[in-house]
């Protein structure tokens, strides 16, 4: 069913069902505005895209991103970026999620410093799961939200004290197909961003806080500039003082980690601070070089933070944001609580406990956690090692970080379970997906696009190149479906035949086939996946 609203010039088209129409949400003035966002850089926005699939060439021909010539002044000379608003100062712990009632209420109750509020990799996006996450962060901020569980006779409000609240918006590679303006889809990125700060900026800074957002997947300093020109325009239409919205960056690109400082100064009016988004960097590593051979990335299990170009990254991203007076946040620990088995708990929070203590010794600010029971960990070792607000004082200037150490390979193996393992958590989560869940516990690990990105383009890697596993097999196409099928007739047993059905299996294996065994890289397994939602 469609309907139509008429504004100004043109018209938005409303391509959801009726009763998902969310008034309270598309006022005319909120329309207008995504409509004034939408026709001022779509084009744009659209440009940037095309700039990315240029730089892949060169990329697949062997090019090596490098230290852009053309800002080596924005990188030797001293500037800073402007002020951090007091409820960033302290980051320390930060926990992540989607934008669903129960767990924002948990997530902004979890003695956490900040809660990014995720419409992106976390977030299945469904027009319902949109629609009601934009209402669940109204309610938040105006601190009158809660949920009631009847399975367990409990209601869920919030505490008096709570966690800062940051939101990312969808990547700028992604369209909302249930907006269209002049017959073109909306991007994601405008509409997520639009709606949230339209109808919270007032609220937020009566709340003594502000617009506070975290910006995705940005693969270059112009994308930066882009997001800078929609920002400044927002807050002239908004009547905001420039510098009001705030804005952290996450790394999650190889190309971005060449260009820190362009990407700072692009932002400096409204950026406080860089993220290193470890599991989409990793994925983007085996993206950009998926046709060079010296660069096969082994098992995913293999591949942490104390690889040498994942090390080289966080580091230098320390560096860089300290010397331009901003928060350098540390990744995320995927671990979440495992039930009745103590053993193997302590094990998993051993790990995080190691992880953190070596983000916090290196000079992170703060750290990303995925689930409640760790942030009182994540937090007892930022408060031992960290006993300031931050380390941004400490300005690490004797590190030298070269181009050749930001992508040197890391060293593995590839073997017969990395390839099971990898086929399983990708239909496992593509299903999961499919089925209107964006984050899905898998395997004792907290799994969302990013995680998933890396198991499906390392097995598309893996059998492009034939590797050699270490049954001493070559992954050809018969070896990889003679897995497949197996890995796929595991889960359908422990499901049974009904559940498989239901849960959308056997689309989620044939959308495995497509991003997997394919001469062609698709870019985002979210991409083919968005039509059948």
């Amino acid at each position: 069913m469609k309907n139509q609203f008429e504004i100004t010039e043109t018209a938005m088209e409303f391509l959801a069902e009726k009763k998902l129409s969310y008034p309270s949400i598309w006022t005319d003035d909120a329309i207008a505005f995504i409509t004034e966002l939408h026709k001022k850089f779509e084009s744009q926005r659209k440009l940037l895209l095309l700039q990315r699939d240029q730089a892949q060439v060169g990329f697949d021909q062997g090019v090596m991103p490098a230290f852009p010539l053309e800002t080596k002044e924005v990188r030797e000379s001293n500037w800073t970026a402007g002020e951090t608003p007091k409820d960033l100062l302290d980051r320390r712990v930060e926990i992540t999620g989607p934008v669903d009632r129960k767990m924002i209420i948990n997530a902004l109750n979890s003695g956490a410093k900040t809660f990014m509020a995720d419409f992106e990799d976390s977030t299945s996006p469904t027009w319902q799961n949109l629609m009601e996450g934009q209402v669940n962060l109204i309610d938040a901020v105006n601190k009158t939200i809660s949920h009631t569980d009847l399975s367990k006779n409990k209601t869920y409000q919030l505490n008096e004290k709570i966690a800062t609240l940051i939101v990312r918006p969808r990547g700028l590679h992604l369209l909302e197909k249930h907006l269209q303006i002049e017959g073109q889809m909306v991007s994601g990125s405008l509409m997520d961003f639009g709606l949230y700060v339209f109808h919270n900026h007032k609220q937020l800074l009566e709340n003594n806080s502000g617009p506070y957002f975290y910006i995705p997947k940005l693969e270059h300093y112009l994308e930066a500039r882009w997001w800078n020109t929609v920002i400044d325009f927002t807050e002239d239409y908004l009547k905001l003082a420039r510098g009001t919205i705030k804005v952290t960056v996450l790394i999650e690109t190889i190309t971005a980690s060449f260009q820190l400082d362009e990407i700072i100064y692009e932002l400096k009016e409204h950026i406080v601070g860089l993220n290193c988004g470890r599991w989409d960097y990793i994925f983007s590593y085996i993206k950009k070089f998926r046709k060079n051979s010296k660069f096969i990335v082994p098992d995913r299990d293999q591949v942490n933070m104390t690889s040498p170009f994942m090390n080289a990254y966080s580091n230098l991203v320390i560096q860089r944001c300290h010397k331009r007076g901003i928060h350098a946040i540390g990744g995320m620990a995927a671990q979440i609580p495992i039930k009745n088995n103590e053993e193997a708990n302590a094990v998993a929070f051993a790990k995080v406990k190691t992880d953190k203590e070596r983000e916090v010794r290196n000079g992170h600010d703060g750290t990303w956690v995925a689930h409640p029971d760790l942030v009182a960990l994540a937090k007892e070792v930022f408060d031992a090692g960290m006993p300031t607000p931050n380390q941004i004082h400490i300005k690490r200037e004797h590190r030298k970080i070269t181009e050749a150490d930001l992508i040197e390979p890391p060293i593995g193996i590839i073997t017969e379970n990395g390839v099971r393992k990898n086929i399983n958590v990708g239909v496992l989560y593509l299903a999961s997906w499919l089925n209107g869940q964006g984050a899905a516990a898998l395997h004792n690990l907290m799994e969302d696009a990013a995680t998933a990105e890396i198991s499906r383009s390392q097995l598309w890697q893996w059998l492009q190149n034939k590797v050699v596993l270490d049954t001493d097999k070559e992954l050809n196409l018969a070896y990889y479906h003679e897995l497949a099928l197996e890995e796929f007739h595991k889960i359908k047993t422990e499901l049974g035949a009904e559940n498989y059905e239901k849960r959308q299996f056997p689309l989620a294996e044939k959308v495995l086939e497509r991003l997997v065994v394919n001469a062609d890289f698709v870019d985002f397994l979210t991409i083919p996946c968005y039509k059948y939602l």
